[in-house]
């Protein structure tokens, strides 16, 4: 997948070292300042921490110069002692995991949804010549907590919040015809996307199209077909949906880093049902919490004002068709998708990390 450069990262270390805050100090989710939004928290860290020699260091050794080098690429002064806190990096909400394997562990506590996990790639090598073993770190991720519930597909998180998805007579419903109150001042019934680098670009005050703009758009998408990746190849299914979705809206390319939301510039979840078991992870679409993109106008842009594309399909020699169309904010999600009751968590997590997980 294709991942588009964020927008000057180095500006949010130049405000925290003015500041002087240090990595326990809060900072409220989207502050246009201070908050590091997760992909360029991502682009600074996997630049950062690239090539980091990790060769002999034991385990604890390992994580507390991986934590060090964290603070330094951030801006943040490093502490004479590393707090045993939950998450380890209070000030921007995230932990750190560094895996030389693809089965991920999360020990003795939930996932969060609005939580951010780096995930460090270690890799280990042995030189030709004098056969001494070497690792460093080659890449860095970093996804939210409702990313990774998406992620299992072993049932080690025993429930996540579902809801259910029932086709009726009409192909195309609408079912919230406004936006939420609290994004509906910033939203525009037109916006020529064309000229937008990027669909995962983070929203901005007039450049959101309205929602019943964004029906018509998808609303034409019913008919169309795509080569069917197989069952077990939802991520490959998700992504052609994907490319139909940003054409459709106007967009010149197609993008995705895996965040939620997909179409993160029109603040736009994507989904694709060919079962009416809908996955909703670790956050309702009611949800209240704050989503992490930068404020939009001074608001800080919550869960329930994501809106949600649900796309259900027909698959059938070769081929997946698409044969009805929802499209609802969060806030309005339940009063045409049931809700499934109950969400309980394991207390040890694993999860195996898809193949591709690193890439992009």
């Amino acid at each position: 997948m294709t991942v588009a450069p964020p927008t000057n990262p180095q500006r949010y270390i130049q405000a925290i070292r003015k500041k002087g805050l240090t990595i326990y100090d809060p900072v409220a989710i989207g502050d246009p300042d201070y908050w590091i939004p997760t992909p360029e928290l991502q682009a600074l860290l996997d630049d950062g921490l690239r090539g980091l020699s990790l060769t002999g260091l034991p385990l604890r050794t390992r994580s507390k110069v991986v934590k060090i080098r964290i603070c330094e690429v951030l801006g943040y002064p490093v502490p004479k002692s590393f707090k045993k806190s939950q998450p380890r990096f209070p000030g921007q909400m995230f932990d750190t995991y560094t895996q030389k394997s693809n089965n991920l562990q999360v020990w003795n506590e939930e996932l969060s949804a609005s939580r951010r996990y780096v995930v460090i790639r270690i890799s280990e090598y042995e030189d030709k010549l004098t056969k001494e073993k070497h690792a460093e770190i080659t890449k860095v991720k970093v996804v939210t907590g409702d990313t990774l519930a998406l992620l299992d597909k072993t049932g080690t998180l025993t429930s996540k919040y579902q809801a259910r998805c029932i086709p009726g007579t009409v192909a195309t419903e609408l079912i919230a015809p406004h936006d939420t109150a609290h994004i509906s001042p910033f939203v525009a019934p037109a916006v020529d996307l064309s000229g937008v680098a990027s669909p995962i670009l983070h929203p901005a005050e007039g450049e959101v199209l309205a929602i019943q703009s964004v029906y018509q758009k998808l609303s034409t998408l019913i008919g169309a077909s795509f080569v069917d990746a197989g069952a077990d190849q939802e991520r490959n299914r998700g992504a052609a949906l994907h490319r139909l979705v940003c054409q459709a809206m106007g967009y010149r390319t197609y993008q995705d880093d895996g965040q939620f939301p997909d179409v993160r510039h029109q603040l736009l979840e994507v989904k694709l049902q060919t079962s009416p078991t809908i996955d909703l992870g670790l956050v309702t679409p009611e949800s209240v919490e704050p989503l992490d993109v930068p404020m939009i106008g001074g608001k800080q842009i919550r869960h329930c004002d994501v809106r949600y594309g649900i796309f259900y399909a027909n698959v059938a020699n070769g081929m997946v068709t698409l044969t009805h169309f929802f499209l609802s904010t969060g806030e309005a999600f339940f009063s045409r998708f049931p809700q499934f009751q109950g969400k309980v968590l394991n207390a040890k997590l694993q999860i195996p990390l898809p193949a591709d997980f690193f890439e992009g």
